[in-house]
């Protein structure tokens, strides 16, 4: 466990430098900076709220250690005493539909056992899906991925579409992106290559968004699209609090439970039996909600 200090210090410093580049992007939300503690841990909540372009955003860092539980160990299939866990998560809900909700999450977990692994990774879930932007989000994740290894794209891309998958719809949550877990370090080489990768990808992830916010954020939008987007937004809901292993693991963990839950949006609904406009825009974003598709080289039919 002794990398975990030098790893938090420098997520810390990466979640200020991420709520600075979005601020200054979207130019008029400003993040509120709420620390926490909480026993056996501690973190920053950063929060924005009503902004230009995003209508709720966070960017959240935590630093939390103590006595691994038997229901930690159970949740995470290990043996040990004490475990020290840090990362980055970040979410941003956007006001206009055509803009996407984007995730990103690095972190870190050691086990006194000496047990110790990364994880992390982006993705994206569209209200309306374009495929030529979700090919050119794909494209960037793919050339981070290369510079450190050629296997991580294809891997990555793959475990992405497996887990973002709400199993009760049969559809994806977005257009994936990359996702990884339990990338266990065996050498000291190898420990600096996975941080400098969960650091690249931080760094990437504002990047991301923000060309996001300069194309689409004047793009006209009416009631219908609106009225999409909150039900996507309730299908995001449904995958955070039935699924998700990092919402489960958070709250087992002593983690700060208004931190946990502001992924969520300000907005959703939920409509029952809901049938989209045959040849619409609904119908063509719940088409194109499957597993496996080659976004790169995606070709619209």
């Amino acid at each position: 466990m002794e990398n975990i200090q030098r790893i938090a210090d420098t997520f810390s410093k990466l979640q200020r430098k991420i709520c600075n580049q979005l601020e200054e992007a979207d130019g008029k939300g400003k993040f509120s900076h709420n620390k926490w503690e909480k026993s056996p841990g501690s973190g920053m909540t950063s929060v924005l709220g009503k902004g230009a372009v995003i209508e709720k955003g966070a960017v959240n860092f935590s630093f939390v250690k103590g006595d691994f539980s038997e229901r930690m160990e159970r949740i995470l299939g290990e043996k040990g005493q004490k475990y020290a866990a840090t990362g980055i998560s970040s979410i941003l809900h956007p006001e206009n539909p055509w803009l996407p909700i984007i995730h990103m999450n690095v972190r870190y977990f050691a086990l006194d056992s000496g047990v110790s692994w990364f994880g992390g990774g982006i993705d994206l879930t569209p209200h309306i899906i374009v495929p030529r932007e979700a090919a050119g989000f794909h494209q960037s994740l793919k050339e981070t991925c290369n510079a450190f290894n050629s296997h991580y794209y294809p891997d990555f891309k793959k475990w992405a579409d497996d887990y973002f998958y709400l199993t009760h719809r049969e559809e994806t949550r977005g257009v994936g992106g990359i996702f990884f877990d339990r990338q266990r370090p065996g050498t000291a080489q190898e420990m600096e290559k996975l941080f400098g990768f969960c650091v690249a990808l931080a760094k990437k992830y504002p990047e991301i968004y923000i060309g996001f916010m300069n194309k689409n954020d004047q793009k006209k939008y009416t009631e219908r699209e609106k009225q999409w987007q909150n039900l996507r937004r309730g299908r995001y809901v449904e995958f955070n609090l039935i699924q998700d292993r990092g919402t489960k693991f958070g709250l087992e963990s002593g983690g700060s439970t208004e931190s946990i839950l502001v992924s969520l949006p300000a907005n959703a609904s939920w409509e029952y039996n809901y049938q989209p406009e045959p040849g619409g825009f609904e119908e063509k974003t719940l088409a194109l909600l499957k597993k496996d598709i080659d976004w790169i080289n995606y070709e619209e039919k």
